[in-house]
């Protein structure tokens, strides 16, 4: 584990720097031409490896900073919004998961994937001003089970493997 204060904030920096290189080839995936919206969650391997790695506070930063840089370079305020809404949750849910000790590294990756999506729902309900979007919750949970597993298990891996 870094030591110094310079060492920690370069480490976070390159965890920022390699979120937001993952947010951007995700992008670049045409996942959503079946189901809007769907996205494999790449970045949240590098969120789920600080959060075990580094602890919540390090998650949070990096997961914070890389939501508003996306939204600077990719989005705009309403993507914004469901994302931070999306981060909030997700980063609450897991803090809580592995806190209590019962979950594994993927289980725990399937409740951010899930609360994520159910936190864009509800930012969207709060911006657009329809209840019916909730209608869209079980499919984007389902991607949610989906791919929380895929990124818990690469996350478990690195986790076990990567030296900081």
């Amino acid at each position: 584990m870094m030591k110094t204060k310079t060492g920690k904030v370069a480490l976070h920096g390159m965890l920022i720097t390699l979120a937001l290189i993952l947010s951007y080839v995700e992008s670049l995936l045409p996942l959503s031409f079946a189901v809007p919206g769907v996205k494999l969650g790449l970045p949240n391997i590098v969120i789920v490896f600080a959060l075990y790695r580094l602890g919540a506070g390090s998650a949070f930063t990096v997961s914070a900073t890389r939501v508003v840089l996306v939204s600077i370079l990719f989005g705009n305020m309403m993507s914004f919004g469901f994302s931070a809404a999306g981060m909030i949750l997700s980063l609450a849910v897991m803090i809580l998961m592995k806190k209590s000790g019962k979950f594994s590294v993927a289980g725990v990756s399937v409740s951010g994937g899930v609360a994520h999506n159910a936190g864009q729902i509800a930012a969207a309900v709060l911006l657009l001003g329809t209840k019916e979007i909730f209608y869209y919750l079980p499919v984007l949970c389902v991607s949610g089970v989906t791919a929380g597993i895929c990124i818990g298990l690469l996350s478990a891996y690195l986790i076990e493997r990567v030296e900081i």
